[in-house]
């Protein structure tokens, strides 16, 4: 009797075992196809790019500010570079309160902050107008130029297109301000930020999706990057570029990105740009800046691989987020211009303050 129970229990334990093997197996399997279901940028705990697993860690950036990493060569000698000189231009409030409708009208007032005025609608561009760019008010990169436009003088603001959630695109106290009057299109789960602000009017889109607003139709493209406002937050929320289809032409807002083939997808997608604003600095060192931001170089191949008409260079001049010197973007950017076969009519400049008409784009 004792040996047929010891038998039976073994039995019992046999297929216990083979229940719970099955059980995994199949929960194995049911976490697989759920992956599989998932858009390729997507985790099941946040998000990811497609081509390059971007992997600095607090490592890295210990080693980068310890100048523990790779030596590099300059791409322009220092002795070219000189002093940086921000070129400052008196803003145009006549043009700005009263804008031609039927033209593309845009303000650069510092870093990746542009005011886009289109059909009687006015646009901000990931607006920042605090001395820093940080969650402390009295450390992190400081603004060495101030806003090109201040903010007391934007005219009534109908919507604010945000990048992603890092310190200098993604401001408070600038937030705090505009309050819940805009419209904010912004990447997926950036949506908590706000709510927590007591802001709700709010379009929260994946790559690829789009809506329309006034007229304008807001598409949320990829970009190369990685988000988070803490380390303990990494790529939980969704990083983007944008695009504007207009009457007077797309308009692309290329928010904060390294070099990557989603270039050359969205130009396909929508075949050319009236106008692009594309990143050129904080790319040094490239060991560790390169994959997520462009250096002028790269930033002349996103104006071609996205056919664009005319561009502006924007993330740089305002604060001291890299290595490079202050002056070297838009001597490097005239570099690589030169180097590509495009012209500087093209890709240029612009001032603090500046206010542009964007015209017919000369020959090629």
């Amino acid at each position: 009797m004792i040996p047929y129970i010891l038998s039976m229990r073994n039995v019992s334990l046999l297929i216990l075992g083979f229940c719970l093997i099955i059980n995994t197996g199949c929960k194995k399997v049911e976490k697989l196809e759920r992956r599989a279901r998932l858009p390729i940028h997507h985790t099941e705990d946040g998000f990811k790019n497609p081509y390059l697993q971007i992997e600095q860690g607090f490592g890295d950036f210990l080693k980068w500010k310890l100048n523990r990493g790779p030596v590099e060569s300059p791409d322009i000698p220092l002795e070219e570079i000189g002093e940086y000189v921000p070129q400052m231009a008196t803003p145009d409030m006549e043009k700005i309160s009263a804008p031609n409708p039927n033209e593309i009208q845009l303000t650069w007032i510092g870093h990746s902050t542009f005011l886009i005025q289109i059909a009687g609608i006015n646009i901000l561009t990931d607006p920042i107008f605090s001395d820093r760019c940080s969650p402390f008010s009295f450390a992190g990169p400081s603004r060495f130029v101030k806003p090109g436009l201040a903010f007391e003088d934007l005219p009534e603001i109908h919507a604010v297109i945000i990048s992603h959630d890092h310190y200098d695109h993604l401001d408070k106290p600038t937030i705090a301000k505009l309050g819940n009057s805009p419209k904010y299109f912004i990447p997926l789960k950036v949506s908590a930020w706000f709510e927590d602000l007591g802001i709700d009017n709010y379009i929260e889109l994946d790559w690829w999706q789009s809506q329309t607003f006034m007229d304008l139709e807001f598409h949320c493209v990829p970009a190369q990057h990685f988000s988070g406002r803490s380390p303990f937050n990494r790529n939980k929320t969704l990083w983007a570029g944008w695009v504007l289809k207009t009457a007077a032409g797309n308009i692309y807002f290329a928010g904060d990105t390294g070099y990557s083939l989603d270039f050359k997808q969205i130009g396909e997608r929508f075949d050319t740009f009236k106008l692009a604003l594309i990143p050129i600095g904080a790319y040094r060192p490239k060991w560790f800046m390169g994959p997520v931001h462009v250096d002028p170089e790269d930033a002349v191949r996103i104006h071609q691989d996205v056919n664009s008409e005319f561009s502006i260079g924007m993330h740089w001049g305002t604060f001291q987020l890299a290595d490079e010197r202050k002056a070297e973007p838009q001597i490097y950017l005239k570099k690589a211009l030169q180097s590509s076969d495009v012209s500087e009519d093209r890709f240029k400049i612009m001032k603090f303050g500046e206010t542009l008409n964007i015209p017919q784009a000369p020959s090629p």
